[in-house]
């Protein structure tokens, strides 16, 4: 079967802080409403699974396994059996970090709602070296 290629918009924020720091304060869910305030205004565990609480409701997320490679990709299920695929890496840039977040266009997607995203991703990074570079 032939998926269908999305288009994506990737986003990279320089952070001044170690790749180690960053990395443990990402892959930690309970600090997404933290750096991530437009999309997740909180977080909890119900029931072994963690609902972040969005303007558009609850939503689902599970993280990938804790790695030593930086890799934080995310699944977000807005809806029961709908399941939306979130890159991210924490990449080292000598004694800093480099935070990259990939979004992508999915089906039925508006150009404008897709822009609107993008830009909630690029305040939501900023938000991120902000609280990481105190």
């Amino acid at each position: 079967m032939q998926s269908l290629k999305l288009k994506s918009k990737t986003q990279t924020v320089s952070i001044r802080c170690p790749t180690q720091k960053a990395y443990e304060f990402i892959s930690n869910l309970e600090n997404l409403p933290k750096w991530a305030p437009a999309f997740a205004k909180s977080i909890a565990q119900t029931g072994g699974q963690w609902v972040i609480q969005t303007d558009q409701g609850p939503v689902g997320i599970r993280m990938c396994e804790k790695n030593s490679f930086g890799v934080v990709d995310h699944y977000v299920s807005p809806a029961p059996g709908v399941e939306i695929y979130v890159p991210m890496r924490i990449v080292a840039n000598g004694s800093e970090c480099e935070a990259i977040f990939t979004l992508f266009q999915m089906p039925g997607m508006t150009e404008e709602r897709f822009a609107q995203d993008t830009e909630l991703v690029r305040r939501d990074l900023n938000t991120l070296k902000q609280i990481l570079e105190k």
